[in-house]
């Protein structure tokens, strides 16, 4: 396992993140144990995590995936070896019940969802606490088209700033990041912090992968220039990238089996793109999973992709795909295939 820094920090990640969101809802809390051992024995020690966690995200679940972390890190007592991420919500209005209101990233909010987390992953730290959404109207969520609205309520970025500057001073939090941001949003955060308003965000966590390159449009030259990486999520597009749901299939168990709502894939186009990167894979000899993170890994402005998985020889398979180099020809395709298929996953 290769490691590379976490933005400017001197802070080491492994060049795969664990993603946990089905822990607590597909999986049990032995099998996430059991997923954490293996992981953390392969070299992943990048965990991330968020207070809404297990998804898809309700009030019987809600936290219950940190829970299962703080269980881990008090039963094996490893806390010292995995740098941790989680997330605080953002406004929602079908998640009140997270603290009885619609969450926002002001004082209240921010305090309370951190000392909660810290309750629930039983620690006094977390390496990287991220804004899991913005405060505020913007195309995020499959929107690529932007529509300003007059009247919202914002809580205004200094403000957020300035909270998580004091959490960051009190030695709760070691560094701060950004989840689900635009371009806009990227830069007002990382201006602030350079006029001495707060910390500096390390990271961006945004949908990336062969289905969804939207990424590329304006942000990948300020994760580049500025060094805040990219951390993607879904970059096998919530499974669809292996294949498996080609032709309409639905695997038993599968998470398009289970949430059949989860439509963001499933579209002509997206299936399109799909079946034609699955037919390049299998003409390399590879397999399409293991092409599909390769890919990801290999762009400059990512620090880690954030696998997931419901079974252990998925697991096993995702971390494999780190030792995978793409030639310049599959590349080559890959990009062929990428100006056929336009952001058809967005």
């Amino acid at each position: 396992m290769e490691y590379t820094k976490l933005g400017r920090t001197d802070i080491k990640v492994s060049e795969i993140c664990l993603g946990t969101m089905t822990w607590g809802e597909q999986n049990t809390q032995d099998e996430a144990f059991e997923q954490m051992d293996y992981a953390l024995d392969k070299g992943i020690n990048f965990f991330d995590t968020a207070e809404i966690y297990a998804v898809p995200p309700k009030a019987e679940t809600y936290g219950r995936t940190e829970e299962i972390i703080g269980n881990w890190f008090q039963e094996r007592g490893n806390r010292d070896k995995v740098v941790l991420a989680s997330k605080v919500a953002g406004p929602s209005p079908a998640q009140t019940y997270i603290r009885g209101e619609v969450s926002r990233f002001n004082r209240k909010h921010i305090v309370a969802a951190l000392d909660n987390s810290l309750k629930r992953l039983k620690t006094d730290y977390i390496d990287l606490y991220q804004l899991h959404w913005p405060d505020r109207n913007s195309n995020i969520f499959g929107q690529l088209g932007f529509e300003h609205r007059e009247q919202e309520q914002i809580t205004q970025p200094e403000e957020t700033l300035s909270i998580l500057d004091e959490l960051v001073k009190a030695g709760k939090i070691r560094q701060v990041g950004l989840s689900n941001e635009t371009p806009w949003g990227t830069m007002q955060f990382l201006k602030l912090a350079e006029q001495g308003r707060g910390p500096r965000m390390v990271s961006i966590q945004n949908p990336y992968s062969l289905l969804n390159r939207s990424f590329e449009v304006g942000l990948a030259e300020i994760s580049m220039r500025e060094d805040i990486g990219l951390l993607p999520y879904a970059p096998l597009g919530a499974g669809s990238l292996t294949g498996k749901y080609l032709g309409g299939a639905r695997p038993e168990g599968a998470r398009m089996t289970l949430f059949p709502d989860n439509t963001r894939y499933m579209g002509d186009r997206g299936q399109s793109a799909i079946a034609d990167y699955v037919d390049l894979a299998e003409r390399h000899h590879l397999d399409p999973a293991q092409m599909a993170l390769a890919f990801v890994r290999s762009r400059p402005f990512v620090t880690a992709p954030i696998i997931g998985a419901t079974k252990m020889a998925q697991l096993k398979a995702n971390i494999e795909s780190a030792e995978i180099n793409l030639s310049k020809e599959v590349l080559a395709e890959i990009e062929e295939l990428g100006r056929k298929h336009t952001i058809p996953c967005p």
